[in-house]
């Protein structure tokens, strides 16, 4: 039996074991109700030395100060950022729509974000490093995985470091809800608009995405 969300772990004890192999000394890590905590505070750069050396299953991101898992995509994940990927192409040729961006979020950048998706000018990223500094980001794209942090993590921290960094429009595809909310207009560190949509809506991406969206396709991917 498929574990509800409630109760699936972040990840596999396997996984875990290995990122405790190769985790610098100085990060303790737990593993606790499912969850991957650190015993200690975690500073930045600590962050950014566990992850470079986590093995390719493990996802990590860098939350409020926390350190977080991020799910792995299913082939319905993926399907949806195929299908978001053709529709920002068609539109905005001059855009590029990298997965997995990896992102400095939250005030003064003191976050580190995994996107889905990050819109930018072609090539906006040539020659950055791991994590890009949000400024001429166009938005940041979520697509949600069955997990037990989900909710927290996409719907609640995610709007406000995307917020607080200044990009100027948040997507998330939300695959439990069936909806599209689109969040605009940062300032001082929140977003002030947020309309959801159910899917099969036509979604306007506001300034300066300027991109209408069809979902009807993301019917097909309703689990």
């Amino acid at each position: 039996m498929t574990p509800s969300t409630a109760e699936r772990p972040q990840m596999p004890i396997e996984d875990f074991e290995d990122l405790v192999a190769v985790a610098p000394p100085n990060v303790r890590l737990e593993f606790v109700d499912g969850r991957l905590r650190t015993k200690d505070p975690l500073s930045v750069e600590d962050f950014e030395e566990l992850e470079r050396r986590a093995p390719e299953t493990v996802r990590l991101e860098y939350v409020h100060g926390k350190l977080e898992v991020k799910a792995m995509p299913d082939g319905n994940h993926r399907s949806i950022f195929m299908w978001l990927l053709r529709q920002c192409m068609q539109q905005r040729p001059d855009l590029d729509l990298v997965p997995e961006s990896g992102v400095k979020a939250e005030a003064y950048r003191k976050g580190r974000a995994r996107t889905d998706g990050t819109l930018a000018p072609v090539d906006h990223f040539r020659g950055h490093g791991e994590w890009s500094d949000p400024d001429g980001s166009l938005m940041a794209v979520e697509i949600t995985s069955h997990d037990r942090d989900t909710n927290q993590r996409d719907r609640i921290d995610k709007p406000v470091g995307y917020g607080a960094a200044d990009i100027p429009v948040y997507l998330l595809i939300d695959r439990d809800n069936n909806t599209v909310t689109v969040f605009s207009e940062p300032k001082d560190g929140r977003y002030q608009q947020a309309a959801s949509y159910p899917w099969g809506s036509t979604v306007e991406l506001p300034s300066p995405v300027n991109i209408t969206l069809d979902t009807e396709k993301l019917k097909d991917y309703a689990d």
